[in-house]
């Protein structure tokens, strides 16, 4: 049995906000809060997949200290990327 979109976008905001770092968090939960009711399903399938990746992992991409892995170089990691930005500067 194939989840609702629904249902989906509820478990993907629950591990968005509890990642196990405060600094993760904040972040993934501010994005999942901003974007996710946005997100199709090819592209909540590719947030999903960030959501597998460590925060530290993600953090070294996102800031630019390690190049992004090309099976994560797609629109939602730079949507991510510029919602980091976007919340840096507020």
């Amino acid at each position: 049995m194939h989840e609702s979109v629904t249902l989906r976008r509820k478990r993907l905001l629950h591990q968005s906000r509890y990642r196990g770092r405060l600094e993760g968090d904040l972040l993934f939960g501010g994005f999942a809060d901003r974007h996710l009711a946005s997100l199709g399903t090819a592209q909540l399938d590719r947030y999903e997949a960030l959501l597998e990746e460590s925060d530290q992992d993600l953090f070294a991409w996102i800031s630019g200290q390690q190049p992004v892995p090309e099976r994560h170089d797609h629109d939602v990691f730079r949507l991510l990327q510029d919602f980091r930005l976007v919340e840096r500067q507020a």
